[in-house]
């Protein structure tokens, strides 16, 4: 998320970096390269000229602290600037006094409206709320089955009609709500290519029907320009109460993030970042402002954590690591719970400092897999005394994981390498930069060292 705009503005920033003093020539060459990496990164040209403007005015009237460099409090002005133009925070929902509350779903045919609708119901089940899903989009085909689907998969009942007309949908969903004993509806409804005015009518005819509490615009974050834009024109047709932005996790520039709200007037409510329906995050200016510029993000990291440890597990995995006690059981369980929080190069991405370590450093996901393969191929004793594996079993746990002998020797010399470091250094251990760093580029050039044995015996294998 953000890489391409954070790697420009890690480059303007350098510059400061290398002078003494602020001065007014060093500050307007640089704000020139920040308007630059900002248009690159496909943010509207008016907010760039504001936004530039306003950094600017600010640096040049900044007080010289002189226990601050000047990189330093170039990166504070544009960092408060950045939270300005998002913000302010606003991820309350309005929910009627007397339920149900209508949330209605707006937006392009593609911009990712139907997984959005399963996402806020899972969102808000996990809030105490019983949402029921509407299938109000008739125009694209598998619309209504998707819906089903997903209403499914998040155990969310789901009201459709097979070739109905979209008002009486959404307005027959109201008495389904109520049967259902659901105090909230969610109103998936068509979307098309462009913005045309059959769209706009039909939309403009639900609201005015059905008087949803809440209308959100679902957007794709990676269609830059383009998102921006659509929101602008539904902004004007519809009376909005945020946006929803789809994709983030795919977005390296940060166009529609930077530009909707400056734009719109509306606030950014909801972030998609990934395909699960778990993967949807509230908004907060100040954070993304973070990741932006290569701060990392530790209150979402955080919070990620906190819904998949809990505070007993957390209690007891801490005792572990203080008296040394860790075992591939263990192991195996943080993985587990890691993979449910997200991409490992994102999760690193979010603490400060170590996210630039592994900017250059290509994850292979399906690692993390093999690791979990050839913990499960161990016998429950084997997991706990891992000094139990010799070479016979070693080779038994390879063919079970479909691994190598020597990529089961690799984990197992890591393992032990790590709680080496947990014995000497303690808890800290875990979280040091420097060593989480070390330990990615030993597994990478463990595994670079493994494939490229395994290429040899494939040559060997051929010649034969």
């Amino acid at each position: 998320m953000f890489e391409s705009i954070t790697q420009k503005l890690d480059s303007v920033f350098s510059l400061f970096r290398k002078s003494a003093t602020l001065t007014e020539g060093g500050i307007r060459e640089g704000m020139r390269q920040v308007r630059t990496a900002l248009l690159e990164a496909d943010v509207n040209f008016n907010v760039v000229r504001d936004f530039t403007r306003r950094v600017t005015e600010r640096a040049i009237g900044e007080q010289v602290i002189r226990s601050v460099s000047p990189a330093q409090q170039i990166v504070k002005i544009v960092h408060d600037e950045l939270a300005a133009l998002m913000g302010p925070v606003d991820t309350r929902i309005a929910f009627a006094p007397a339920p149900p509350t209508i949330i209605m779903l707006a937006g392009l045919q593609g911009s990712g409206k139907t997984t959005m609708a399963g996402k806020l119901a899972k969102y808000l089940q996990g809030k105490g709320h019983k949402p029921l899903l509407v299938g109000a989009d008739v125009k694209r085909p598998a619309a209504i089955e998707q819906i089903r689907v997903l209403g499914a998969q998040v155990g969310a009942p789901v009201f459709s009609q097979e070739g109905g007309d979209p008002v009486r949908i959404c307005r027959d969903s109201l008495a389904e709500a109520e049967k259902a004993g659901c105090d909230t509806i969610i109103l998936d409804t068509a979307g098309r290519l462009h913005v045309d005015e059959e769209m706009m009518a039909e939309a403009a005819e639900i609201a005015r029907t059905v008087k949803p509490h809440q209308i959100y615009l679902v957007c794709d974050a990676m269609t830059g320009q383009d998102a921006v834009n659509s929101a602008d024109r539904f902004n004007k047709a519809l009376p909005l109460d945020g946006v929803i932005l789809t994709k983030m996790d795919g977005d390296a520039r940060g166009g529609a993030a930077l530009s909707v709200k400056a734009v719109t007037g509306k606030p950014i409510k909801f972030i998609g970042v990934g395909e699960k329906l778990d993967r949807l995050e509230e908004f907060h200016p100040e954070r993304m402002a973070d990741r932006i510029l290569g701060m990392g993000d530790v209150v979402t990291l955080v919070e990620r954590a906190q819904e998949q440890v809990s505070l007993e597990d957390a209690k007891k995995l801490q005792e572990k690591i203080a008296k040394a006690e860790l075992n591939l059981e263990d192991f195996l369980k943080q993985l587990q719970q890691l993979k449910k929080m997200g991409p490992l190069k994102e999760l690193l991405g979010m603490i400060p400092g170590v996210g630039k370590q592994f900017k250059e450093i290509d994850m292979d996901e399906g690692e993390l897999a093999s690791i979990e393969a050839m913990i499960r191929s161990m016998t429950p004793e084997e997991r706990r005394k891992p000094d139990l594996i010799d070479p016979s079993r070693r080779a038994r746990i390879a063919k079970g994981s479909g691994t190598d002998p020597a990529d089961v020797n690799g984990l197992l010399k890591q393992f032990k390498q790590m709680t080496g470091l947990m014995r000497r250094f303690g808890p800290q251990a875990a979280m040091n930069p420097d060593m989480m760093g070390a330990a990615a580029s030993g597994m990478r050039f463990g595994k670079q060292r493994s494939a490229r044995k395994r290429k040899e015996r494939r040559k060997k294998k051929h010649r034969r």
